[in-house]
């Protein structure tokens, strides 16, 4: 039997005015979006779920959005997948992951719930199971909770990632210890994904303002024979250029050692360098690649389309490498597909400044290389309207350090790359948002930005001549 709830179609947000709409990335239909979930490919679609407020443009009780792909860039809208207010979801199905069992797909998800004070600082958090033999309609198990939290719990318990490892299934959440307050992965084993044996913490923070006291939306995968758990902390303390958001996304590389139930990792790093990446997570292609998509955040600053009826999008998906010892991400090579025409291919001497115009700003993807000279120079793009800049990327051969700037953030963003000979960049922009990969999986910005001013400028600019090589594409839905 399909699981009966559904949402109130007419309660809906509706979306009053398009002017922020992205062209090419996962977004609501209206209402709010949040955290991705739920990535796996089932019976020939790429599925992706995300955390969603059907009913307003505000975080409100979180249901499970869906949208289905045969190529990864190209979505459909599907009925929403799960519904809140059930005995084991009552106050939202929170964040959780997916897996394919017996030609069945299964969704692993947090039920949340608050206590009779209605405070929503005042919750409590369980795991449980929904699935679908068809990929569109699912069913709450009828044992729901699967897990509920040990003794040693705070409330924060949640946002369960599921794998298989030879015979066995085993599931890692993000957890903060009662008694130390300290951020920890905890680690479940199952033969049959209904049936959980708690294996105890794999990993905990040692000190909070460096590594922060809850780790969410732990994601766990494997990279060239290394074993990696990405999460988002919250409450890491800023360390000059590093962690200057108010939550960061980042990843631990270690070995996850099955039979002790320990992980061992090595220190924590940026998965993303920008201003607006959270939740990211991953799952394993077919073909063997393991492609992430996060959730443009914009914690502690306005989301002006909240006044459009919509609010939050995911990013183009990325494919996961290890790049000098660290998590680097490339735009993944289905990207491709969205490409409707270029409009330059050229090489020339740039020598301070020089604006390129293109079709389409708003939906253009630049590839850009500079071949940098032996001595200390700088390249910088920018997107601006007629006022100010938008997004400005700047590289600094002197210091080997990347700064990208975003209007209206009191504060740019920073990653170090060293000295490469060769720069090369790859920037997607979109209606609200850009995001810029550096040199093969060195650095990635993610990044919003909002103007209503339709003639926008690029502009390229060098402190000494330096031969570049700009390539750009009309981007769009084609197909």
């Amino acid at each position: 039997m399909f699981n009966l709830r559904k949402i109130d179609e007419s309660r809906v947000a509706k979306i009053s005015n398009t002017r922020y709409r992205e062209y090419y990335h996962i977004q609501t239909p209206g209402g709010w979006l949040n955290d991705p979930n739920g990535f796996c490919f089932f019976k020939g679609y790429y599925h992706v779920f995300y955390q969603y407020h059907p009913y307003s443009a505000e975080w409100g009780p979180m249901h499970w959005g869906h949208v289905r792909s045969k190529d990864l860039v190209h979505w459909e809208n599907l009925p929403v997948a799960l519904v809140p207010g059930d005995p084991e979801d009552t106050g939202g199905c929170f964040s959780g992951s997916a897996i394919v069992k017996d030609n069945r797909l299964y969704l692993i998800y947090t039920g949340h719930h608050y206590y009779e004070d209605g405070d929503q600082e005042h919750f409590w958090e369980n795991q449980n199971v929904a699935y679908s033999d068809d990929g569109i309609h699912f069913t709450k198990y009828d044992h729901n909770p699967i897990i509920e939290a040990p003794t040693d719990n705070s409330q924060d318990f949640r946002d369960p990632k599921v794998w298989q490892h030879g015979d066995q299934y085993y599931l890692i959440l993000g957890s903060r210890a009662q008694e130390t307050n300290r951020a920890r992965i905890l680690l479940y084993q199952s033969d049959d994904l209904l049936h959980w044996q708690y294996k105890g913490p794999v990993a905990e923070s040692t000190n909070n303002q460096l590594e922060g006291s809850m780790w969410e939306c732990p994601d766990f995968f494997r990279l060239n024979g290394q074993d990696i758990i990405a999460c988002s902390p919250m409450g890491i303390q800023p360390q000059r250029h590093r962690f200057l958001n108010l939550n960061q996304s980042t990843a631990f590389i270690g070995h996850f050692d099955y039979q002790q139930a320990q992980f061992i990792h090595n220190d924590l790093h940026l998965l993303d360098y920008g201003h607006n990446f959270y939740a990211p997570q991953s799952f394993l292609t077919p073909d063997g690649r393991q492609i992430q998509f996060g959730w443009f955040s914009s914690f502690d600053q306005a989301m002006p389309e909240q006044a459009d009826g919509w609010a939050g999008a995911l990013t183009l998906p990325r494919e996961l490498i290890l790049h000098d010892d660290q998590v680097g991400t490339i735009p993944a090579q289905e990207t491709e597909l969205l490409r409707v025409g270029e409009v330059i291919n050229t090489t020339k001497i740039i020598n301070r400044s020089h604006q390129f115009t293109v079709p389409d700003p708003q939906h253009t993807e630049w590839d850009l290389t500079f071949d940098l000279p032996d001595y200390g120079g700088q390249v910088s793009w920018q997107l601006a309207n007629s006022d100010h800049a938008l997004i400005a990327f700047n590289y600094d051969q002197g210091s080997g350090e990347v700064t990208v700037h975003q209007h209206n953030q009191e504060t740019d963003r920073y990653a170090s790359i060293g000295h490469p000979t060769q720069l090369q960049v790859r920037i997607f922009v979109d209606t609200s948002s850009v995001e810029i990969f550096v040199n093969n999986g060195a650095a990635t910005f993610t990044e919003r930005y909002y103007t209503n001013d339709q003639t926008l400028i690029n502009t390229i600019d060098t402190s000494k001549p330096i031969t570049t090589t700009i390539k750009a594409y009309n981007l769009g839905m084609k197909g």
